[in-house]
């Protein structure tokens, strides 16, 4: 299983409750004119995942205790948060970006640089909203109007569009903290260990899931592609939701996700 993006968790958990509802309504075909060169991408995505980082996740899950693994997934998620903060201010969405602001302000002074998510467990016990959202600058060129364009499968980051992989790029290189560390640090000291850490992290979310997939539907890389793109444009059109309590059309039909 490839993995896109901070929020791919949240579409495994919507491609898996949906395998319920009688199927997934097919995406036009012209959306995916690079279709041959995508499963092709998409097959050796899936090897690579199979003989490498899921094994490699599966090490992490077993041999890496619980609460090291929690407060790793929760300084990542951290970060991800001013990304959130800087694109939901780019889309006009001021408290969005004011709620993520306060989430990263909270979890990196009393959270200790992120290892705690003390902002999630303030919303739980308070009416305070400052759940986590879901904005990302492929959902900022889409709030603006500029179109999806062909779906694209991305070697190792999987489901993508070319907007949403022209958005991974500013993300990453000019909005996301750690580009301090892809431009100022040493590659092999400290670049990729924080990067092939980050990527490992988000893999063992997904254990466990896999296997849902892989009975939803006979075509796999249909199945998972019609998703996505269904899922981008919800994200567009509900205005990135907050990630606690998220509606998803399926088939007219909605699924509540709460964690």
């Amino acid at each position: 299983m490839a993995i896109c993006s901070p929020c791919f968790r949240k579409l495994l958990v919507v491609l898996s409750l949906s395998s319920v509802l009688s199927g997934c309504a097919t995406v036009d075909n012209r959306n995916d004119p690079l279709e041959s060169m995508n499963r092709a991408v998409f097959s050796f995505n899936e090897k690579l995942d199979e003989v490498v980082v899921e094994p490699v996740a599966k090490g992490y899950q077993r041999f890496i205790p619980s609460p090291v693994r929690m407060i790793v997934g929760n300084f990542f998620s951290n970060l991800d948060d001013v990304v959130i903060a800087a694109n939901s201010l780019l889309q006009l969405k001021f408290m969005d970006a004011m709620a993520s602001t306060t989430r990263v302000l909270i979890n990196t002074t009393f959270g200790m640089l992120g290892a705690v998510d003390l902002a999630s467990d303030i919303t739980q016990v308070s009416d305070i909203d400052i759940n986590k959202r879901n904005e990302d600058f492929g959902q900022t060129l889409g709030f603006y109007g500029v179109g999806s364009g062909p779906y694209l499968v991305l070697p190792i980051l999987g489901p993508s569009t070319l907007r949403d992989a022209v958005g991974i790029g500013v993300d990453s290189t000019f909005i996301h903290p750690l580009r301090a560390i892809y431009t100022n640090f040493d590659l092999l000291t400290v670049r990729f260990p924080v990067t092939t850490l980050e990527f490992i992290d988000k893999r063992e979310q997904l254990i466990g899931l896999d296997k849902t997939l892989e009975e939803a539907s006979l075509d796999k890389y249909e199945f998972v592609r019609d998703a996505y793109l269904q899922r981008r444009e919800s994200l567009i059109q509900n205005n990135g939701t907050s990630l606690d309590n998220e509606a998803v059309d399926f088939d007219d039909e909605e699924i509540d996700i709460d964690d």
